[in-house]
């Protein structure tokens, strides 16, 4: 593949700069605070993720084409966790998007991964740990759920446990451009919306009594949140209680939503609004819809938000409760504090030319990390 995988908006442009070299301290406003990376494994293949099991040491890497790498003491270990790339069509945007550990793995081995299949579907698989805590048994998969794709791009691609125990699934509107099919705002379709089901409460899954179209005939039971055109990535802070979901727009405004995790039956507005803004018209009804706390122009070198994480590592004091993000084509590392309902200390980081962001990644002890084009993967350190 190439690493075009992420221009999702098929766009050009530059965002709006906001602050310089991180001049402000995180949660304690601890002073100036500069920033760097560290490279923790080269070679890889469109790395596009990256997570760890709870209280795990090592770092598990998604490389779209169809493996799971594992790095262990600071080394890429050779032999694939998973290689599943004969049942993964792979390039632009598809291919292995993201795993999930349950969040009872210790006890019951069992993990999660994100592909688009052969028929160009998307397909969430739960897969079984061999005897070797290195290697993944590829006859345990047990096919979760499969949603159609109309289209070939605006997958969404994200698979993510909640701090409630279920899990989550990022779908685009299908694709194409401008949502031909009206996904983002059908409540009869998967598409363009965020999913949440419960793994264990039903076989191949159970619906969560408390997502809010289970009474309505005639809608997706699965649906927690729709009006969504690709996001790729979200996140949870655990700590803050809230969810944050970057969502890539189509020809001008890029966006970062942040609401309260228990917060359903939120609409972010795809395709009546981009961002903020009314789309494809001057004028539109915007009752009901949920706008974004952060967004940026497509302008210059800027084209495909990529959303990261809130920062809630030890290592590097001053960014603590800062949520970062960046942009596929600029390349940029920028974060932001959202308190009390209020974006605050908002910055744009120098931390040198990481090459095409694909995506970012936490590990066990919630340091941060950038996936780049270029396949290698950095971790966030502090700077001097």
């Amino acid at each position: 593949m190439t690493v075009a995988i992420l221009v999702f908006a098929c766009l050009v442009a530059c965002g709006d700069s906001t602050g310089v070299n991180g001049d402000e301290g995180g949660d304690g406003e601890t002073g100036p605070v500069q920033l760097a990376v560290e490279e923790v494994a080269s070679g890889l293949s469109s790395p596009v993720y990256l997570t760890a099991p709870p209280g795990d040491a090592r770092l598990f890497v998604v490389e779209q084409p169809g493996r799971i790498r594992i790095v262990e003491n600071g080394q890429l270990l050779a032999n694939p966790f998973l290689d599943i790339t004969s049942l993964v069509q792979s390039g632009g945007e598809r291919g292995l998007l993201s795993m999930a550990f349950h969040p009872d793995y210790a006890a019951n081995a069992h993990f999660f991964v994100n592909y688009t299949g052969a028929g160009g579907d998307t397909r969430v698989v739960r897969y079984t740990v061999s005897g070797d805590p290195n290697v993944a048994d590829p006859g345990s998969a047990k096919e979760i759920i499969v949603v159609e794709q109309p289209f070939s791009n605006h997958n969404g691609g994200l698979i993510m446990f909640g701090p409630d125990g279920m899990l989550y699934i990022g779908m685009g509107d299908g694709g194409s451009g401008g949502d031909p099919l009206g996904s983002g705002q059908d409540l009869r379709t998967l598409l363009g919306a965020l999913l949440r089901i419960d793994v264990d409460g039903g076989d191949p899954y159970g619906i969560p009594p408390d997502n809010p179209f289970v009474a309505d005939q005639g809608l997706r039971d699965e649906i927690w949140a729709f009006g969504l055109r690709n996001p790729w990535r979200f996140a949870f802070d655990r700590q803050g209680g809230l969810l944050y979901i970057a969502d890539v727009g189509q020809n001008a405004w890029e966006e970062v939503n942040v609401v309260s995790a228990a917060s359903a039956a939120r609409n972010y507005g795809w395709n009546v609004m981009e961002g903020a803004h009314c789309f494809a018209s001057p004028s539109c009804d915007q009752t009901g819809l949920t706008l974004p706390v952060v967004e940026y122009a497509n302008a210059g070198s800027s084209c495909s938000v990529i959303g990261g994480y809130v920062y809630r590592g030890s290592a590097i004091e001053g960014i603590v409760g800062h949520y970062f993000y960046s942009d596929w084509c600029g390349g940029w590392l920028r974060s932001f504090k959202y308190d009390n309902g209020s974006v605050t200390d908002e910055q744009e980081w120098n931390v040198g030319n990481l090459g095409a962001v694909l995506s970012f990644g936490e590990d066990a002890q919630g340091e941060l990390y950038m996936l780049s084009g270029n396949g290698r993967v950095y971790r966030l350190v502090a700077g001097s």
